[in-house]
């Protein structure tokens, strides 16, 4: 299990959307209902489950370092003008 930062790869992007088994189960219409991972696969569900509560987006920090400092400086900058 990783934790930490998510990085995200255009080539698994690209592979999980172009897959056989995805189009023949797309094609054949063989989909389970969202929210039904746990029957069809398990231990994918559960893996999915705890790596969405411990990873973070890389844009969240992204704000973070960007955005906070970006912030108080405009009202650093208000409150000297007053």
């Amino acid at each position: 299990m990783k934790f930490g930062f998510r990085i995200p790869s255009i080539t698994k992007r690209i592979a999980a959307r172009t897959s056989l088994k995805r189009v023949v189960r797309h094609n054949l219409g063989l989909k389970a209902p969202r929210g039904l991972g746990w029957i069809t696969d398990p231990k994918k569900a559960l893996y999915n489950k705890v790596y969405n509560k411990t990873s973070r987006g890389c844009m969240v920090t992204l704000i973070a370092f960007i955005g906070v400092p970006i912030i108080l400086t405009l009202l650093l900058f208000r409150i000297l003008e007053l």
